[in-house]
């Protein structure tokens, strides 16, 4: 007899769609997909030395496949209480009300046209769909409202934390004093210094926003996709902002 489809099943395959979904952008350019990619390697390995009986391997591999739950909570618990703390939040709706957007749209560029006038360098990354767990885990990790006194305050040449990146994830404030990687291409302006290359070096790599201040000029950029704008004013970087996360 030909099982017909409920629609429990439907549901049911719905719902498992979903979950895959939701885990794949949240752990979409960190190292977890390298991870799950050696994984599977494994189990290719593991599954070719079962069928031309190369005992020895075979044998390595039975017992690292037994112990496998246990070695994937131990390497993916950073990335299993992001997941859980995304589930939390509600992964159907936006994060970030009208009002609360627009808040932080105006702190965090009211903060960069602050701190370009007093030429307080500073480099604040804007998370997107690509998560930047990995360059998080290397700075200070916080969670607080994104706030231009205390954006200012951070970046202030005698805080501990002014010489990093400041990370953004979902309106908030996660991390600051992180280090990015540097641009990779040769064709950069040398007036650009580290702050600049490493705004156009986090942007090659992920899809995240990236405002920097100028140290030595006080003059305000973006950067995105591996290229960055120079010499832009408050409101630019307010309409990027809309641009890029509206």
């Amino acid at each position: 007899m030909i099982h017909l489809l409920r629609w429990q099943d439907v549901i049911d395959v719905l719902l498992v769609a979903f979950i895959i979904y939701r885990t794949f952008l949240l752990i979409k350019g960190t190292r977890a997909v390298q991870i799950i990619i050696g994984f599977i390697i494994v189990f290719f390995i593991f599954y070719f030395s079962k069928k031309f009986e190369l005992f020895t391997i075979g044998w390595i591999l039975n017992n690292f496949v037994g112990s496998i739950v246990l070695i994937i909570v131990v390497i993916f618990q950073s990335d299993i209480r992001r997941i859980l703390l995304a589930i939390g939040r509600s992964p159907f709706f936006k994060q970030m009300s009208y009002v609360k957007e627009t808040l932080f749209y105006d702190e965090l560029c009211n903060a960069c046209v602050a701190m370009g006038q007093k030429k307080n360098g500073a480099l604040i990354v804007i998370e997107r769909k690509i998560g930047l767990e990995e360059f998080m885990e290397v700075g200070i990790m916080l969670d607080a409202e994104v706030n231009a006194e205390l954006i200012i305050s951070i970046f202030q040449s005698k805080s501990p934390l002014h010489d990093g990146a400041m990370i953004i994830r979902e309106g908030r404030i996660r991390a600051s004093g992180c280090i990015l990687p540097l641009a990779l291409k040769g064709d950069i302006d040398k007036r650009f210094g580290t702050r600049h290359r490493a705004a156009i070096g986090i942007t090659e790599v992920t899809d995240a926003l990236v405002f920097v201040v100028s140290e030595e000029s006080g003059k305000l950029s973006y950067a995105y996709g591996g290229d960055i704008v120079t010499n832009v004013s408050g409101d630019d970087l307010k309409r990027v902002l809309k641009e890029r996360l509206g």
